[in-house]
């Protein structure tokens, strides 16, 4: 049987563990969410392009830019 001092180092490193999986984990669906917006502003710009035609979009965004 293992003691107590046994079992609180093993929960200590199995914590230490835990949290620096959650923080790859967080930092991953971090960049996973900018990627994502970055994917849906270029859907729209594909959405934008096929409903009002290129001509009328890129006139747009030249306006917009300037």
């Amino acid at each position: 049987m293992m003691s107590v001092e046994d079992l609180d180092v093993r929960l200590s490193v199995h914590e230490a563990t835990s949290a620096q999986r959650y923080l790859h984990i967080e930092e991953k669906l971090e960049k996973g969410d900018k990627r994502m917006t970055r994917i849906e502003y270029l859907l729209y710009a594909v959405i934008g392009a096929v409903l009002i035609g290129p001509e009328f979009l890129i006139k747009a965004i030249e306006h917009f830019i300037k």
